[in-house]
């Protein structure tokens, strides 16, 4: 995979509660061997540091964003419509609905803006899902996965 200080991952969250559950995705991710990076930034308290951060990631040599968010959900179309890369959004099991809110806000992207979106609070998915998509252009990262399917079915 690239250059092994470059990362290839862009994470953010809407909020540092999130992180818990993120570090699913995180820890996943250094299994992998993939490196990335972390934000946190709502999409709807701070939308110019999210505009700024999504715009300039492909610059930043990032080729995949896992965005994470509950209730309203917003981030990752927010990013989505700010970026080339592909999004995975991570739905955010939350008190009030129990992430259902989080989940129907992120798959219900209009035409033009898909993002992925796995469970709720499936933040390991979404690493994995995250490496599969860099796995269609970088012959590592494929191996890597067939590598992880491989030790699932073993065990």
């Amino acid at each position: 995979m690239a250059d092994e200080k470059t990362p290839l991952v862009g994470i953010i969250m809407g909020s540092t509660s999130d992180m818990p559950t993120m570090e699913a995705c995180m820890a996943q991710l250094d299994e992998f061997g993939v490196p990335y990076e972390v934000k946190v930034a709502s999409a709807h308290r701070k939308p110019a540091e999210v505009h700024d951060w999504a715009t300039s990631a492909h610059e930043r040599g990032i080729r995949v964003i896992i965005a994470a968010a509950g209730k309203a959900a917003h981030l990752g179309g927010v990013v989505a419509a700010f970026t080339p890369c592909p999004v995975i959004c991570v739905p955010m099991k939350t008190s009030d609905l129990g992430g259902l809110d989080s989940l129907l806000s992120m798959v219900q992207m209009p035409s033009g803006v898909p993002v992925a979106c796995v469970a709720i609070n499936g933040a390991k998915n979404a690493a994995i899902l995250a490496v599969q998509m860099l796995g269609t252009g970088d012959d590592a990262a494929r191996q890597q996965i067939i590598d992880f399917k491989a030790a699932m079915a073993e065990a």
